[in-house]
């Protein structure tokens, strides 16, 4: 029996799965990295909207204890979307960023950005309850995808700190996440084909676009996007390239 007085932290998981995981995870693993793991988990709950799933415990111990056995050794990989997921999932990033001081602080291991870039990812898979963190990749290169055809598209680039640069992005990631589950806009309840004929007709080039995004989609993940979500991407795209539209009709 464990005298209760001397119990300092109670870990409570309540996916007997996730316990089981766990307790097998650390049976190779070091004690220290669970309490990093938690005191990591506990400052991004604070500083992030989102529930973290109780899972992330179990993957970013086994994560950390990979990393820092790697740097030990002197490998260092490079993360292949650095420069997509700071780009794109900033506050999950700077979170990241944040638990690479506590990192150092309780092991004396620098990790770079790459590194970072990594437990961002743990983060925002964390949004894909029951999904693996290849969900959060996929969800990450089919957002910049997305993002690439609009600025070729438009031969211009994106105000990134506007309001409507953020709605899109918040959006292209449901809709990536979507795609993931395998799921879609009910036509049936929310079609409305008046609208659609609509938008097509008053954002004639955001439409285009729109539907350059279909073709690609269908090509490149073989799926059919409804007239639901296209009216709901003509609508973001018009709005965040607002000032393209306004310069092309001052020229005219």
């Amino acid at each position: 029996k464990i005298d209760k007085n001397k119990v300092e932290k109670k870990f409570v998981l309540e996916n007997e799965t996730v316990s089981d995981k766990l307790a097998d995870l650390l049976v190779d693993t070091p004690e220290e990295y669970l309490e990093l793991a938690y005191r990591i988990l506990e400052y991004a709950k604070s500083q992030l909207s989102y529930k973290l799933d109780d899972y992330l415990y179990v993957a970013l111990t086994d994560h950390l204890n990979f990393a820092i056995s790697r740097y030990k050794k002197g490998i260092e990989l490079k993360n292949a979307l650095l420069w997509e997921i700071r780009k794109y999932y900033k506050q999950e990033f700077q979170v990241a960023l944040d638990a690479l001081d506590i990192i150092e602080e309780e092991t004396g291991v620098r990790f770079a950005e790459d590194e970072a870039a990594s437990i961002a990812l743990h983060l925002v898979n964390s949004q894909l309850t029951g999904e693996n963190i290849d969900a959060a990749v996929k969800v990450t290169k089919m957002v910049n995808s997305i993002l690439t055809i609009v600025k070729y598209h438009y031969q211009m680039e994106l105000d990134e700190h506007s309001i409507n640069y953020e709605r899109f992005l918040t959006h292209l990631r449901f809709f990536a996440l979507r795609f993931i589950r395998k799921e879609s806009l009910d036509d049936e309840e929310t079609s409305d084909d008046f609208l659609f004929e609509q938008l097509k007709q008053k954002y004639v080039e955001a439409y285009r676009c729109t539907e350059k995004i279909a073709r690609f989609i269908e090509k490149n993940y073989d799926w059919q996007i409804t007239n639901d979500e296209k009216i709901y991407l003509t609508l973001h795209i018009q709005r965040v390239t607002q000032r393209y539209e306004l310069d092309k009709s001052k020229e005219k």
